[in-house]
């Protein structure tokens, strides 16, 4: 979906396939037919943007045969859809029963990142719609931060690579006259946790082409502000590459019996929630929810929250919420003012089959409903904040 911002540029909203997950490129294709295509179809629009997640496997059948990255740019464009963003923080093992914190490796101590990433700038290059220039593309912030926060050459290696990258990217808009733009996407529990976190190696990297990627869930889940954070980038120079529009899930009264009730319905196997609450000795979490409920981990004196991306349209019952008030207030700093910040939005609520049961979608039918309706809500607020939706 495109929108025209008042100063004349063109913003992208899409959302993110990871809430499909697929390692084949067969499955990318069903992934269009059976969820993409349904969703543009409810939205009765001609053109839909996806945030594609290419598992490695995907990917390296697409680099190595273009026939195949040919292909799927023409089944693309016939099923009205199109790409200017790439979810590349999963690397593979997403649809896994349990991925937990598999989902950090390879981090970007590891060639196997670099490598895989560089693979997915020079798809994107080929899979960007023929007017539009500049692609990108989200990755994980640097690792978990275990080992890699006690290991001296870590931050070195992580530094050089993506140097590396930023290099390659270089190379590419020159060969193919596409931009393609990384952006680090901070999270509770990785080295770069916070926006804050990532001043510093993204300053060090000091490269145009690499920059941050603002999950709304994430940045309220470690109870930024959105204000703050996104002054100090401006300030410290750190693009913003893109942004996920995300809603976290927030227990205002943790200490009450029924509201850890109500948490431990949304503890489960197959993804981390990392949980958090802010003290006045400062910001307190544990890995997972489930360690968060059981007690004792956490201070309960002040709200919790936890990554868990909840539906944007559809906020937990009480005594549950969402963190959608934050997203509102990001959304408006990035795209509300006389200059967008960035010009690359994702819905991105993967977690669908997490939910608690009686939350689940039980048809493809209703999955495809709830994305739909979550696009109608980010619709909305670009609206509101002056945007002008394009056919």
């Amino acid at each position: 979906m495109r929108f025209r911002h008042p100063d004349g540029s063109i913003v992208h909203l899409s959302y993110c396939t990871n809430v499909h997950p697929a390692e084949t490129l067969d499955g990318v294709r069903a992934q269009l037919r059976d969820h993409c295509e349904p969703v543009r179809r409810r939205l009765g629009r001609d053109r839909l943007g996806i945030g594609l997640w290419l598992a490695r496997e995907a990917a390296r059948v697409l680099i190595n045969d273009p026939a195949e990255l040919r292909a799927l740019r023409a089944e693309l464009d016939s099923r009205g859809l199109e790409v200017v963003t790439l979810n590349g923080f999963p690397y593979e093992g997403f649809g896994a029963d349990e991925v937990k914190y598999r989902v950090y490796r390879p981090d970007w101590t590891e060639p196997e990142r670099l490598a895989h990433t560089t693979d997915l700038a020079r798809l994107l290059a080929a899979l960007l719609p023929d007017d539009v220039t500049e692609g990108t593309i989200s990755t994980l912030p640097l690792a978990w931060r275990t080992p890699y926060d006690t290991e001296p050459a870590a931050a070195r290696t992580a530094r050089a690579a993506l140097t590396t990258l930023a290099q390659r990217l270089d190379a590419l808009a020159e060969l193919t006259g596409k931009s393609i733009r990384i952006g680090l996407e901070p999270e509770p529990g990785c080295t770069v946790e916070t926006t804050a976190d990532a001043i510093a190696p993204l300053t060090d990297v000091g490269h145009e082409r690499i920059g941050i990627c603002v999950d709304t869930c994430h940045l309220a889940t470690s109870f930024e502000d959105p204000d703050t954070a996104l002054d100090a980038l401006t300030a410290a120079g750190i693009p913003v590459v893109k942004s996920q529009l995300s809603a976290a899930l927030h227990a205002e009264h943790p200490h009450l019996p029924e509201v850890r009730t109500a948490l431990a319905a949304f503890a489960e196997p197959r993804f981390l929630h990392q949980t958090r609450t802010s003290t006045a000795a400062g910001l307190r979490g544990t890995d997972d929810l489930d360690e968060a409920v059981a007690g004792g981990a956490l201070p309960d004196s002040t709200p919790w929250r936890a990554h868990f991306h909840v539906p944007l349209h559809a906020p937990p019952a009480p005594p549950l919420t969402s963190t959608l008030p934050v997203l509102r207030a990001t959304l408006a700093r990035l795209v509300g003012g006389p200059v967008p910040l960035t010009r690359h939005l994702e819905v991105e609520t993967y977690t669908w089959q997490a939910l608690p049961a009686e939350l689940r979608p039980r048809t493809r039918t209703q999955l495809a409903d709830g994305i739909a309706a979550e696009l109608t809500l980010a619709r909305d607020l670009l609206v509101d904040l002056g945007l002008k939706e394009l056919p």
